[in-house]
């Protein structure tokens, strides 16, 4: 009994909604058990203070490349050429103990800079890498 205007004969013309909604339900907790899967992995970042490696590794025991906002890169304190940069860095990674390389930029340096830094470090022999803000920078 579809409705008591609707004769015997006649087809059918009303929409039945519950599947549809029993469907959507379904479709929404899938979705909902898998989005949190989907996410894409990434590099984990760690945030830290400009002072935060002070007192855990002497400056001997690890590489400190400084990237000004004018393009200067400087390696425990001594400017670079930007052509210099994998042999400044693979001598200094020779003396340290940690084999850990920290890099230091201004804010307002390109990321590609940085991740260009952080790479060539990778490929001369750095175990270990840090990006670390630069003091004086707001």
């Amino acid at each position: 009994m579809a409705s008591s205007s609707q004769k015997a004969d006649e087809p059918i013309t009303e929409i039945n909604l519950t599947p549809l909604v029993d469907v959507c339900l379904v479709l929404v907790i899938i979705f909902m058990a898998v989005a949190p899967m989907a996410l894409t992995a990434g590099i984990a970042v760690l945030h830290s203070r400009a002072k935060a490696a002070e007192g855990k590794a002497s400056i001997s025991e690890n590489v400190q490349v400084k990237l000004a906002l004018d393009g200067r890169i400087t390696v425990n304190g001594a400017s670079v050429a930007p052509g210099a940069l994998a042999q400044k860095i693979s001598d200094a990674l020779v003396r340290s103990k940690d084999k850990m390389v920290m890099v230091s930029a201004d804010q307002g340096n390109r990321v590609g800079q940085v991740v260009e830094i952080l790479d060539l470090a990778k490929q001369c022999g750095a175990a270990k890498v840090a990006i670390l803000k630069s003091e004086g920078r707001g």
